[in-house]
């Protein structure tokens, strides 16, 4: 039975989904970013039906979406560089990881056992609503299952998982389409994580040069895994022309059968990324082929989650 779809902008569907998380159900919520699958942070057995519900790996963590930096301080200890990151770039799609507070409430399962969480404000109204009638921290990963492609609209979501949540509710287009950047704090220094839908240079105005994570098989913060964001078709990159049996995701000049950007506009390309390969990836190809994306600003974190959907699939 797929899930009910209700209209975001409803106060009754905002209401009703609260309910529903605060009684250990799980809720399709729009954010900026993309669709997050939203459960109560400090109920374990609804953080169990997250990972049960995309079949994600119990090591990789999760983020908690907080309401603002009050609700956040019941969580982690906030350093004076990531209260300075939280008053540049919250709400928005940057997501601090900070040590944990000893009597925070989370699930061990939420944060995989880790002594830091990784935390984040959305700015979408929807969200933001809902984590302040649910009245608790809510982890929500993208609502897709794990390592396909993330959700940016509803139907998105319907079609992965409508069967295994209980609400999903729509709040249209994700405008940024791609998500958040992740960092971690320690002290003075600022690790980038995971690049996203806040570009380095930016953060960088904040904190000074960002340290890069290496990569390992057990992930210090959601996203990391090297295989992840992948279609069913294979992903050849740095494409200018498909090959037998391929379809080619254009960019700029390389129009290719569908282009993310015709005139080269990364923030276009990121919001339109996910749904591109989603419909070369319905139309059958066997070979999704990529036209090269420049590396600056948000085409950091779109080339890594290219990189990441071309990535050999036993790496999951």
């Amino acid at each position: 039975m797929s899930a009910t779809i209700l209209p975001a902008s409803e106060t009754t569907a905002i209401t009703r989904a609260a309910d529903i998380l605060r009684d250990g159900g799980l809720v399709a919520m729009p954010t900026e970013t993309v669709y997050g699958l939203a459960g109560d942070a400090g109920n374990g057995e609804a953080v169990a039906r997250i990972y049960a519900a995309k079949g994600r790996p119990s090591f990789n963590p999760l983020i908690a979406h907080v309401s603002g930096a009050d609700m956040a301080e019941r969580l982690v200890e906030i350093p004076p560089l990531a209260r300075r990151l939280m008053e540049a770039f919250w709400p928005g799609p940057l997501t601090l990881v900070l040590p944990k507070r000893d009597e925070a409430p989370i699930s061990d399962l939420a944060n995989a056992g880790l002594d830091t969480v990784a935390i984040r404000c959305p700015r979408h109204s929807a969200a933001r609503a809902l984590i302040e009638a649910a009245n608790r921290p809510l982890v929500a990963p993208s609502a897709n299952p794990s390592g396909a492609v993330s959700p940016t609209k509803a139907d998105h979501v319907a079609t992965g998982l409508g069967d295994k949540i209980d609400i999903i509710l729509d709040g249209g287009d994700c405008p940024v389409g791609l998500e958040s950047a992740v960092v971690a704090v320690d002290g003075d220094t600022a690790t980038l994580l995971r690049p996203g839908g806040l570009d380095r240079e930016a953060i960088e105005a904040i904190t000074g040069p960002l340290q890069t994570a290496g990569q390992s098989d057990a992930p210090a913060s959601p996203g990391m895994l090297k295989s992840h964001y992948a279609p069913g078709a294979a992903v050849r990159l740095n494409a200018r022309a498909a090959g037998p049996g391929e379809l080619l995701l254009g960019f700029g000049e390389i129009s290719g059968d569908l282009n993310l950007s015709a005139t080269g506009d990364l923030t276009e390309a990121a919001a339109r990324l996910f749904s591109a390969l989603r419909e070369l990836d319905a139309r059958g190809a066997d070979t999704i082929a990529v036209a090269p994306i420049p590396g600056h600003g948000l085409g950091e974190a779109i080339n890594d989650r290219l990189r990441r959907a071309a990535a050999p699939r036993d790496a999951t």
